[in-house]
């Protein structure tokens, strides 16, 4: 009888088991070619800015092109990453248009050199392509969630290279306190194949090198707990700020070409004080930098200029996302911090170990920084741990995993995504349902 019973429960199981590793790898090979060719695409973009700084002028007039086709293709009320985190706990579907949007308009907002990043696209074009796979697979509507986990997990893979944390953000992100673990196995093996397709394309991840890391003591543990700490602020600010800025831009501008135009100028005007387009784009030199001799030259405001550049882009109505100029903040945050704590240790040299840090760089701050900063503003505490050893390998662990520990209490209730629910508080057990912050 027992073992009857336990044939008849094992058989459904292994079926569907079966199921979902075939749809996570086929998500993943189809994704990882619609996230390699979008990197690519990306990379293209920026190359050709880089090339030809003057594109920069046209960026007015790539912002009409972006609100142009939303309003004959895609929609008005267009939520971008928000859709999709919502569709994760609602089980609606993603709009199909969703996908060719975000590929075109993020390409031209890099091209034009708005300060975005590029994983609002990866969420938004993994979600989409997922959706319309799912029903293809005649996956039922409560199934719904862990196939739009599983684009985003192959999307986010492939344009960064980290597939562990590609997996866990995408069942961390849309429900603080709650983990979708039944969605694990999929999506694990979409963000594998995704990065293992992206290969192919000659699409390295992600890595930055730690050089001369000081030794985790009692004295660089009290560090990482006040950059991080100062880190889960700073990243409440940057959300706050966001929000904030594209509420008064709406409400000041209702007319959405008016608005794209606007912002576009005052990008430019903002470019031409700056001198340089140190801060449109992704922003990606500026971070390599912080890991290299050169931090030394990054300017000590380069992360509020970075945060301000990127609100005024997004206010506009131009595409991208808000984790990779985050990631710029945490960073140069970080660099600014290293240099204080060298510039400390001849004065505080009878601490003990002290002295060390007046020589080991910058760098290992500059890695707490963003993964500090990602944490404060995607509320995935799991997840920034992981991007930190894949991104900067075991060297810094213990700063990262307490950092990013530190951050994710000191953040609050706040995050970049309306969409996203706090279920249970950070500071207390129990259960709040809240919105997130803004």
């Amino acid at each position: 009888m027992n073992s009857t019973e336990h044939s008849y429960s094992w058989k459904p199981a292994s079926i569907a088991s079966v199921r979902w590793i075939l749809f996570g790898t086929v998500c993943g090979l189809v994704i990882g070619l619609f996230g390699s060719l979008f990197a690519i695409a990306i990379r293209f973009a920026t190359n050709l800015r880089d090339a030809h700084p003057q594109v920069l002028f046209l960026l007015p007039l790539l912002g009409c092109a972006i609100i142009f086709c939303y309003h004959r293709i895609g929609s008005r009320e267009d939520k971008g990453t928000n859709t999709v985190i919502s569709a994760i706990r609602s089980g609606e579907h993603v709009p199909p248009q969703m996908a060719p949007l975000i590929f075109l308009s993020t390409v031209l907002t890099h091209l034009g050199g708005g300060s975005a990043g590029r994983e609002g696209a990866a969420l938004q074009l993994g979600g989409s392509i997922s959706d319309m796979m799912g029903r293809l697979f005649r996956f039922h509507s409560n199934e719904r969630r862990r196939v739009i986990m599983c684009g985003m997990s192959a999307a986010f893979s492939a344009l960064f290279g980290t597939p562990l944390a590609a997996a866990i953000f995408a069942i961390e992100v849309s429900t603080v306190g709650l983990i979708y673990d039944s969605a694990l196995v999929p999506c694990a093996i979409s963000a594998l194949t995704a990065r293992a397709v992206a290969s192919l394309f000659g699409l390295g991840p992600e890595t930055y090198v730690i050089e001369a890391a000081p030794a985790f003591t009692p004295l660089t543990a009290v560090l990482t707990v006040a950059l991080s700490a100062l880190c889960g602020l700073l990243s409440t600010f940057f959300c706050v700020f966001l929000h904030r800025t594209e509420h008064f831009v709406e409400q000041r501008f209702r007319n959405e070409y008016l608005r794209i135009v606007l912002c576009a100028v005052a990008l430019i005007v903002m470019t031409l004080l700056v001198g340089s387009q140190t801060y449109n784009g992704a922003g990606a030199p500026v971070i390599e930098m912080c890991f290299e001799e050169e931090a030394a030259l990054i300017p000590a405001y380069a992360f509020l200029l970075k945060m301000l550049f990127t609100a005024v882009t997004l206010s506009g109505g131009f595409k991208g996302g808000e984790i990779v100029p985050s990631l710029f903040v945490g960073a140069t945050f970080g660099t600014l911090f290293g240099r204080l704590v060298a510039a400390a240790a001849p004065a505080l040299a009878f601490l003990p170990g002290m002295s060390a840090l007046g020589t080991s760089g910058t760098a290992i701050w500059a890695a707490v920084g963003m993964g500090c900063m990602f944490c404060g503003v995607t509320n995935c505490p799991i997840a920034s741990i992981l991007i930190c050893f894949e991104m900067f390998g075991f060297a810094g662990m213990p700063f990262c995993f307490l950092g990013a520990a530190i951050a994710y209490m000191t953040s609050g209730h706040f995050g970049l995504y309306h969409s996203q629910k706090i279920l249970y508080s950070k500071f207390e057990p129990g259960e709040i349902d809240s919105p997130i912050h803004d």
